[in-house]
């Protein structure tokens, strides 16, 4: 039985050695299926992420657990094709979860899953799998590989719903080279996913999907990062300075945060409050209104270019700033090795750590960590 989507060899026909990254999850069970179907030589993998898996979340996780891994072999056991574990705890905690601590202790909001698509699934994985002579390494994520003028280019996946391209964005030429998705191409939804997984007699096809960060055992990301970073007392200001409440240590505040801050009373209006700015040099956090948010430009640190590096001057793109955000019109252009964006109009949530991706239609062009936001200017009565 053939299903739709499957990946297919180069145009010679040639087989290649493909090494499936398999969370336990559906998707990468499908994917792994798929790319076996369409006649590549595929060889299973699932990564041991923990040095403890017992201490990340068990359940329907998809990724970090016992239970996954043995999710993740009987499914290539159906499959038919070899099967492997391979244990990247040290570099996964060096890489990804030592980073989201640090970036959390400078003030900045990081994406750990960006952040493990660039070091351990296409950095360390493929890295590995090159010398050991495989092809591609091929993973359940939601992108399309396009070919133009000889070149690989990576675009947004068929069903935009899906679209996973913003945490690819970080991958290189190279890594494209040797990237298959066999899942991105098809206008499919994750119902029909769970619908073939069933049909090809994979267990994980009920299995709910992970959103959470997978190494917070329990979610509770404020609680992971005070056992690592302590509690230190701190103040809650408005733009004033004015003293309104206290807290346990700024880390635990993102911008544009609404909720538990920790107020003791209203603001003079009325309205909510947002988290404006955190800063750790003096463990402040800056709260006032959604208007404050307004963002007009940003200024974003090492670019990563899905091709080559765009031409000098300022150009028109789109932009995404979060894993399920819109895209937003913007000019932008690179300076001085900077990535400057301007936004067509002001947009509320940006926060350094985050990631820009820039779009030119549906291909990736590139992504840049944010380092500086510049916000919409107020008048002085407007923070009264």
């Amino acid at each position: 039985m053939t299903f739709p989507g499957a990946p297919t060899g180069p145009r010679d026909g040639s087989r290649l050695r493909v090494l499936a990254a398999m969370s336990g999850g559906v998707d990468s069970a499908v994917a792994a299926a798929r790319a076996a179907e369409a006649g590549h030589d595929v060889t299973g993998v699932h990564l041991a992420l923990s040095a403890n898996p017992q201490s990340f979340r068990t359940g329907a996780r998809g990724c970090c657990t016992i239970e996954d891994s043995r999710d993740a072999r009987r499914a290539a056991d159906v499959i038919g094709i070899p099967f492997y574990v391979w244990d990247l705890a040290e570099r996964f905690r060096e890489d990804v979860v030592e980073d989201f601590v640090s970036e959390y202790a400078a003030g900045r909001t990081p994406n750990p899953c960006l952040r493990c698509n660039e070091k351990i699934k296409f950095a360390a994985l493929l890295d590995k799998a090159l010398a050991l002579g495989f092809d591609a390494v091929c993973t359940g994520h939601y992108a399309t590989i396009v070919t133009h003028d000889g070149r690989r280019e990576l675009h947004r996946a068929s069903d935009a719903a899906k679209d996973q391209s913003y945490v690819l964005g970080v991958l290189d030429d190279r890594q494209l080279a040797h990237a298959m998705f066999p899942l991105g191409d098809t206008l499919t939804t994750k119902d029909e996913i769970r619908a073939e997984a069933e049909r090809r007699g994979l267990a994980v096809a009920r299995k709910p999907d992970s959103h959470d960060i997978c190494f917070i055992a329990d979610g509770d990301t404020q609680g992971f990062l005070a056992k690592r970073l302590g509690t230190a007392e701190g103040a809650v200001v408005d733009e004033d300075g004015t003293r309104l409440g206290s807290h346990e240590g700024a880390y635990g505040f993102t911008i544009g945060q609404r909720k538990g801050l920790r107020i003791g009373t209203p603001a003079p209006d009325g309205k909510p409050r947002y988290v404006l700015d955190i800063s750790p040099v003096d463990n402040t956090v800056t709260v006032g209104p959604a208007e404050a948010l307004d963002v007009t430009g940003l200024t974003a640190i090492r670019p990563r270019w899905c091709g080559d590096v765009p031409p000098s001057g300022e150009a028109a793109y789109t932009a995404q700033l979060r894993a399920h955000g819109e895209d937003v019109p913007v000019r932008a252009e690179v300076v001085d090795g900077e990535l400057r964006v301007r936004f067509a109009q002001p947009v509320r949530g940006v926060a350094p750590g985050q990631a820009v991706v820039l779009y030119d239609g549906t291909r990736v062009v590139g992504s840049a960590t944010i380092n500086t936001t510049q916000r919409r200017e107020r008048p002085a009565a407007a923070r009264v």
